[in-house]
């Protein structure tokens, strides 16, 4: 079986043009591969308003919550980097159809979820279809704009509508919370998945790799055994106990395949990850700004969620409304960061990021059921300028003095980075505060959630420190050396990778 006989039959036979686009035509597979992004970020947004409704709806307790975001997560995290594999070997066209496919159909089934082990399972499944959009719409670019300029024009337009969506995330799933409940945010994606699969049948035009890459299934089923058993222990060991014997055994698990990935990707002559990368000073410090960034993120998202809905009895729409400085300021910092790293190089953005980021958590570490507006507003927008300064430093550093076959998957473990630290932000910041509740979580989540708060201002503040300890000369001339390694290396180790 192909990985789409299940297809509609005429999503299979349907052919788009062959040959060299023209103008039209690559503008309409960049639209496309546009949709697709604007799908899975908005749902990421929509989906964190959504909680406290389903929260109630659902009688789930913060834990339940967790689940419901983390998840996804964490199958998106370990997806990432074999999606674009799959993208080279089996055709983009058609894993990007694959995606698209299981990403509605987890909609629509997250859509009806009766309860919360459904729920969770649905959300797996839109991680599984989302893992191989971003990075393959990303492939599908670079293959269709082959000019450079014309190039960085489309992934120009990408980062935009990466910023749109952030910035009506919040919004949209306010008023469709507000308006229709927590299922409609789900179901409000599949007609837009449905469409963007039938005009992916129609103008988006087969592509592969000349020579498809090996597949590491050791090395990938580490990586599952390391996250899931983290995030399982993290989460359920507020209610289970951190001495208790499952929480326990999930950490040593994570330490067993952790101790063995390295090991084992050092001999594999195609590892889904090559150790060695992590020689380069600049390729480190852009993974551990990523995990510590997004941490700091997918932490804010969830408390902030809980304390204006929960504690504040915010609705879903005045919640939104409220953050919407965090997301608008991010949408308008992200393209001035990506111009400063074009001028200046990475250090800068980098710190201004970290500093701005600590600002705002640190303005909520003494947060209480009656902090006036505009203090969350100073804050939610101090966030949003220093998260929208973090995303474009982050995949150059990475890429920075790397062999041109080695630059996909620097990228794309940047991706990967991204995911992990919010999964961990989401995971570790949530039990954290879960655990420091005293009496009901209406009453007792303000002053539980500080401890999460300061957590995240550390990570925004190593963000800040490693911005400025990995791009200076020593880390330049670390990538020169391990760049000059890599080049004798068999290509096998090559892996392309795309951005989310």
């Amino acid at each position: 079986m192909t990985l789409t006989t299940w297809l509609p039959r005429a999503h299979r036979t349907h052919r788009a043009p062959a040959g060299p686009l023209d103008r039209r035509g690559r503008t309409r597979v960049l639209a496309i591969c546009c949709l697709s992004l604007f799908l899975v970020g908005v749902d990421n947004t929509i989906v964190n308003l959504a909680l406290p409704a389903i929260q109630r709806d659902l009688h789930v307790g913060v834990s339940g919550l967790q689940w419901v975001v983390a998840g996804y997560t964490v199958v998106l995290a370990t997806l990432l980097l074999p999606a674009g594999a799959a993208g080279d070997r089996f055709g983009r066209r058609r894993t990007f159809q694959t995606g698209l496919v299981l990403f509605t159909l987890g909609s629509l089934l997250c859509s009806v979820a009766p309860g919360l082990g459904t729920l969770v399972a649905a959300r797996m499944a839109q991680a599984v279809g989302g893992s191989m959009l971003n990075p393959v719409a990303m492939s599908i670019i670079t293959n269709t704009f082959t000019e450079p300029r014309e190039r960085a024009r489309a992934i120009g337009v990408w980062g935009a509508v990466a910023g749109v969506s952030l910035a009506l995330g919040p919004l949209l799933g306010g008023l469709l919370v507000d308006t229709v409940g927590w299922r409609g945010v789900f179901w409000a994606t599949v007609p837009v998945g449905l469409a963007a699969l039938a005009l992916c049948a129609r103008y988006v035009p087969e592509s592969r790799a000349e020579r498809a890459r090996p597949l590491d299934p050791v090395g990938q089923l580490l990586i599952v055994v390391l996250l899931g058993s983290l995030t399982y222990g993290v989460i359920e060991a507020p209610t289970a106990g951190w001495t208790a014997p499952q929480t326990l055994l999930c950490g040593a698990a994570a330490l067993l395949a952790a101790a063995c990935f390295v090991p084992y990707e050092l001999r594999n002559r195609a590892p889904v990850i090559d150790p060695r990368l992590l020689r380069s000073a600049p390729f480190a410090g852009a993974a551990a700004i990523a995990v510590c960034g997004f941490a700091a993120l997918g932490g804010f998202l969830l408390l902030n969620t809980l304390y204006l809905q929960d504690v504040r009895d915010y609705s879903p729409l005045h919640a939104g409304l409220l953050t919407l400085p965090l997301a608008v300021l991010a949408m308008v910092c992200s393209p001035f960061s990506g111009r400063l790293v074009a001028t200046r190089g990475p250090r800068l953005p980098l710190i201004a990021a970290g500093a701005a980021m600590a600002a705002g958590t640190a303005t909520l570490t003494g947060l209480t059921a009656g902090t006036p507006d505009w203090q969350l507003v100073v804050a939610y927008s101090l966030f949003g300028i220093g998260f929208g300064m973090l995303n474009a430093p982050i995949t150059t550093t990475a890429v920075s003095g790397m062999p041109r076959d080695r630059a996909g998957v620097a990228a794309a473990v940047a991706s990967t980075s991204r995911q992990t630290g919010q999964l961990l932000g989401v995971t570790v910041l949530g039990s954290l505060a879960t655990s420091a509740v005293r009496g009901p979580l209406h009453s007792g989540f303000a002053a539980a959630s500080h401890v999460g708060w300061w957590v995240a201002t550390g990570c925004a503040l190593t963000v800040l420190a490693l911005g400025i300890l990995t791009t200076g000369r020593w880390a330049g001339r670390s990538a020169a050396r391990v760049a000059q390694r890599l080049e004798s290396v068999p290509t096998e180790r090559a892996v392309d990778g795309g951005s989310t």
